[in-house]
């Protein structure tokens, strides 16, 4: 059963455990993505996903991608593409322009996920020091990164892009190690790719996801803008 949420921003969502299994994790249509919606999505380990023509969908898939970011995992390749050091990391420098490079079309799909509504939703949390970007920049263009939103002491990734070879993977490399240094516990990575899998991150049961939720979102977090975080030159280090 697929639950409809009303327009009351605090309407509480129903239990996750009451997700369809098929399509995996789909649990409410309705409500809106106000800023107080949204982040109570979020503690829950509820995100939304939905195309041009469809009413908002809310989603829980069993199990939960994610990765611990201390075991991002560098290959060789990409260990040999940071010892270059061809490419500059920052943190909240253009937001909107990683958000819009993230909503652009895919030579594999047309289309966009990331319609206005959530754009300027995401948007909102930036303003509010809860949605964060991480830029990778060549020659002093954007070439690459990723956004997200922190909530305590977990950063939910919401999507990234990569104009050139392995930017997006820098991005995350990057953001992983400033992570674990803050005292992060965990990247919320909401679905599987072999992409993903090849950075290090793996499947949970939904049950131990949401469990870990309700303690670490409450621990301190980093609010406002991370954009102290210079421009930097990634270290290969080791992984």
């Amino acid at each position: 059963m697929i639950f409809l949420l009303d327009d009351e921003p605090a309407a509480p969502f129903p239990d996750v455990t009451l997700a369809e299994r098929e399509p995996n994790g789909l649990l409410a249509v309705g409500g809106d993505l106000s800023p107080q919606r949204l982040i109570n999505a979020y503690m829950q380990g509820i995100f939304p996903w939905f195309s041009e023509d469809e009413p908002i969908l809310w989603w829980s898939p069993d199990p939960r991608t994610i990765l611990y970011p201390e075991k991002i995992r560098i290959s060789r390749s990409l260990r040999k593409t940071l010892k270059k050091k061809q490419f500059q990391v920052s943190f909240d420098q253009d937001f909107a322009a990683v958000i819009e490079g993230c909503a652009a079309p895919r030579n594999n799909s047309p289309g966009t996920w990331l319609l206005p509504e959530m754009i300027e939703a995401y948007h909102q949390q930036h303003a509010l020091g809860l949605a964060h970007s991480v830029e990778v920049w060549q020659d002093g263009n954007l070439v690459g990164g990723l956004y997200g939103m922190a909530i305590g002491a977990v950063f939910f990734g919401e999507s990234m892009f990569s104009l050139v070879p392995d930017s997006s993977k820098i991005a995350l490399v990057h953001l992983s190690r400033s992570l674990s240094e803050w005292g992060f516990r965990m990247i919320d990575c909401q679905v599987y790719t072999q992409h993903l899998a090849s950075l290090g991150a793996e499947e949970i049961p939904r049950q131990r996801f949401c469990r870990n939720l309700s303690d670490w979102t409450r621990l301190k977090g980093r609010v406002g803008s991370w954009s102290e975080r210079q421009a930097v030159y990634p270290e290969a280090g080791p992984c």
